[in-house]
């Protein structure tokens, strides 16, 4: 897949997600709603895949002296 287009590591990233679904599946049956539970994974993945692309780090030794980090 190294040609493909497809980043390294991806993979591992959509298996998660897939098992964040389940476990939120379960969770929201726990809690009583499903969907309240799909939600929540959907969230968490969210969260995670921005986790993941920041920890890659396309611009590495990047430093700029007025971001204090409080702009997105």
């Amino acid at each position: 897949m190294a040609g493909s287009g497809w980043p390294r590591g991806r993979v591992q990233w959509l298996l998660g997600t897939v098992l964040l679904l389940v476990v939120g599946a379960v969770v929201g049956l726990v809690l009583g709603s499903i969907w309240l539970g799909l939600l929540l994974a959907v969230l968490v993945s969210i969260g995670w895949f921005m986790a993941y692309e920041s920890q890659r780090g396309h611009s590495p030794g990047l430093h700029d002296d007025d971001d204090d980090g409080a702009r997105l």
